[in-house]
């Protein structure tokens, strides 16, 4: 490798679990254009399982929530990324804590984000800033390559799915009798304005039901989201089935096997897209062209976007999610089906 090209990288992306799987092309594009560099991510415990065991990386270091808040857990983390020696770090995030990260990290070349997308103080602690005019998150990450010499690369996800998880899952469809085929929804959403409401998960469940022989498969996370799914088994006619507990990587296991996935705005609907399953996604506080289901293959539905500061929306309730029909939903499940067919 010549001395002009970047030996050692550090991608830092560090919470919430779609937005890292949003990021995961940046890496595959990386080892594309760099077999040889030693290429690492940092990333916070949350979301360290999609990143972990990645094919293009080479190491995950992974912080405990809070890493910045104590000088000693600073001194710790600046050790550890000192001693890795990186030329180059990408900050994907845009935010005070992931070029914090960077920056400690000693790199001579801090890529990050300018403009709306540069908040906090990231703009300050990063040196080289990029201003993206693309929307969608895996656009305007993958822009920041730029500077490297990598332009538009193709997407590309890899997510590191284990063959462990995908025979534990297929031994569950087996037993719920749907290896026939099966749509795949997640009622579930982190914000309670990001929330469709159950009887209309429950009615286009049952449609696919009756009109496609379909069944569907409600997955969950936690206490919360599985009374949510209970419920939306109830409102289905007999026409879903509810999940059993899953890690991560069992859910998306399950997803890839189904036909079609439906969900709002969260994790699990971008795990669909990085697993290759035809997805639809609800949109209400949150812009499509922003983290909408990446690909021509999927779709998202918004009616109205619920506006406001980031803290406005979260709070917000689910308004605009309403406006959403269960007909609307139905209408473009029957479109991807049938375009699925051809």
């Amino acid at each position: 490798m010549t001395a002009s090209l970047p030996s050692r990288i550090l991608i830092a992306r560090m919470s919430a679990i779609g937005d890292t799987i949003l990021t995961l092309p940046v890496a595959c594009a990386l080892r594309a254009h760099f077999p040889d560099a030693f290429l690492a991510w940092v990333v916070e415990e949350k979301s360290a399982a999609m990143v972990l065991n990645h094919a293009c990386l080479d190491e995950v270091l992974v912080l405990k929530r809070g890493w910045f808040t104590h000088p000693g857990r600073l001194l710790a983390t600046r050790r550890l990324l000192r001693e890795r020696r990186f030329d180059v770090t990408i900050d994907c995030q845009g935010m005070t804590k992931s070029a914090l990260a960077c920056w400690l990290s000693g790199a001579r070349r801090r890529i990050g984000l300018r403009g709306a997308h540069g908040r906090e103080l990231s703009p300050w602690l990063n040196n080289e800033p990029i201003r993206s005019e693309r929307p969608h998150v895996v656009d305007r990450s993958l822009d920041l390559l730029a500077p490297l010499g990598i332009e538009r690369p193709a997407v590309r996800w890899q997510l590191p799915l284990d063959d462990a998880s995908r025979q534990r899952m297929g031994e569950v469809i087996d037993r719920l009798e749907l290896s026939g085929g099966y749509a795949v929804m997640n009622p579930g959403a982190t914000w309670q304005s990001r929330r469709w409401e159950m009887d209309r998960f429950g009615r286009v469940a049952q449609h696919l039901g009756v009109q496609h022989s379909l069944p569907t498969l409600v997955v969950w996370g936690g206490a919360g989201e599985r009374a949510a799914a209970e419920q939306m088994v109830a409102e289905s006619a007999g026409h879903a089935v509810l999940a059993p507990p899953t890690t991560l990587f069992e859910l998306a296991a399950l997803i890839e096997g189904g036909r079609l996935f439906l969900s709002a705005d969260t994790g699990p609907l971008h795990m669909a897209v990085a697993v290759g399953t035809p997805s639809i996604g609800l949109y209400g506080t949150t812009r499509p062209e922003e983290s909408g289901p990446y690909g021509a293959t999927h779709a998202a539905l918004q009616i109205e976007y619920q506006g406001g500061s980031h803290r406005q929306r979260r709070q917000a309730d689910n308004r605009a999610m309403r406006l959403i029909s269960a007909d609307m939903v139905c209408r473009q499940c029957d479109a991807m089906l049938a375009c699925c067919r051809e």
